[in-house]
């Protein structure tokens, strides 16, 4: 059991040293990938004792005929391929949103958002996050929102906040739609919930996730950003203004037509990232092709590739890979029955859950619940002994509604605790202590606005 709870407080340490990046000088991403690879070295080398305490769901499940150390293998690399879905989408993602940016693309929507006060842009860019991180997802959305922002705001903690807002925005506005946020994807296709009925029954408590904060920054926010200045000169001989908007329409296009494509061919969201990727590449070579080689060598995605912020790659590869551990082991399991058996009520253990998943990933929390709670048939309800408790975990149920409500939305508590946030702190470098002290409380104010709403809703629907 030590060695069980070892693993724990290496996860907890290596956790305190992410939070406390900027006090210790050491950059997130090495404290990520220690935690990961400590994590499994643990895991391994005390496989037999772990495994013996029963608290592993896979290996309880039926790991017959292979020995512990294989066992532990095995789901490593199972999780490695889940993890590199993730890895190779978001390099997709920053790839063609640094192609847009180096062509000048994003000035086709600076250039129409005027208004330099901050309340103003800080309504506009939140509702533009909000309705296209449902259409993108919230991820994408971050990264191409941080790429605007650095076009409108010059100093660096202001376009901070402006990026935790964005990544509060992104979160709310991916848990109502069904390709939106990761755990809603989970839940979609696990049929747990189902197109119309998710966003009719989420959208109202997401909004209100992000407009509760909007309105308490309305009467204390004031003054006015301060626009970079210009570097578009060299940029105006590199590309036209007709290059400009097909290449952002391009990129548009090609983040949209990854659910299109998964939808399509039920391959994972990573493939359809790639093939927009290739389409972009291959447009803008011929589009180049009779131009200077200094104008090429700028514009060239080889060149652009190099841009690519490696270390948020990394810290994703650590943290995901440290959660993985704590998952394959059973810590997470023992979680979700902690709170099953200790709340018992769908609303307060929907609740915990999108508290936790602002510490630990909300994938594998939501996974936990999936493989917990197996959707209700009407044979079930009519059988149980609280039938009305019971059918809430049929399709559509309040427990499942509810689940994609906080599980996508309580990552926003911490930057940390959401895929949105991480990029965001990856890209702007944002400190996870001034984060903590300025806009924590404003997402947790949100995310407790929201679930009510979602709960008089409900009653209300359902009387």
């Amino acid at each position: 059991m030590t060695i069980f709870i070892l693993i724990v407080v290496i996860f907890v340490l290596g956790y305190t040293a992410i939070a406390l990046e900027h006090p210790l000088k050491v950059d997130k991403a090495a404290s990520a990938l220690m935690i990961g690879v400590l994590c499994w070295t643990v895991y391994v080398l005390s496989a037999d004792l772990i495994l013996g305490l029963g608290f592993s769901p896979n290996w309880q499940a039926g790991a017959h005929g292979i020995d512990s150390v294989h066992f532990v293998g095995h789901e490593l690399e199972h999780h490695l391929i889940e993890i590199s879905h993730i890895i190779f989408f978001l390099l997709g993602a920053m790839t063609i949103v640094e192609i847009v940016d180096q062509h000048e693309g994003f000035r086709v929507i600076t250039d129409r958002i005027k208004t330099t006060n901050k309340v103003k842009l800080l309504w506009i860019l939140s509702f533009i996050t909000f309705f296209m991180s449902a259409a993108l997802d919230n991820l994408t959305t971050t990264i191409v929102m941080v790429a605007l922002l650095r076009k409108l705001i010059d100093d660096k903690h202001t376009r901070w906040f402006y990026a935790s807002m964005v990544v509060l925005a992104a979160n709310a506005g991916g848990a109502w739609s069904p390709i939106g946020d990761v755990t809603t994807i989970m839940l979609w296709i696990g049929g747990q919930v189902t197109t119309i009925n998710i966003i009719t029954r989420v959208i109202i408590p997401s909004l209100f996730t992000m407009i509760i904060p909007l309105i308490l920054l309305t009467f204390t926010m004031k003054g006015h950003v301060t626009r970079p200045k210009s570097q578009c000169v060299e940029h105006e001989a590199l590309t036209t203004p007709k290059e400009q908007i097909f290449i952002l329409s391009l990129g548009v296009l090609a983040l949209l037509f990854v659910p299109v494509y998964k939808t399509i061919t039920h391959l994972p969201p990573y493939m359809g990232m790639l093939f927009g990727l290739s389409i972009l590449w291959l447009t803008t070579e011929i589009m180049h092709r009779k131009k200077t080689d200094e104008c090429k060598r700028r514009l060239s995605v080889m060149a652009i590739i190099r841009k690519i912020d490696t270390p948020t790659i990394l810290f994703f590869l650590g943290i995901l890979t440290a959660v993985a551990a704590l998952q394959s082991a059973g810590h997470l399991f023992l979680l979700a029955g902690y709170l099953d058996e200790h709340l018992g009520n769908i609303f307060l253990i929907d609740l915990a859950i999108g508290l936790l998943s602002a510490i630990v990933d909300n994938v594998p929390l939501v996974a936990g619940a999936m493989g917990m709670y197996p959707i209700a048939t009407d044979a079930m309800v009519q059988s149980a002994a609280n039938p009305e408790y019971m059918a809430m975990f049929m399709q559509d149920g309040l427990f499942w509604e509810f689940l994609a409500y906080c599980a996508g939305t309580g990552g926003s508590i911490l930057i940390i605790g959401s895929a949105a946030g991480v990029a965001a702190m990856g890209l702007e470098k944002i400190d996870f202590i001034w984060y903590l002290r300025r806009i924590s409380l404003l997402a947790l104010l949100g995310y407790l606005s929201g679930a009510a709403v979602y709960y008089v809703q409900s009653f209300w629907l359902h009387n």
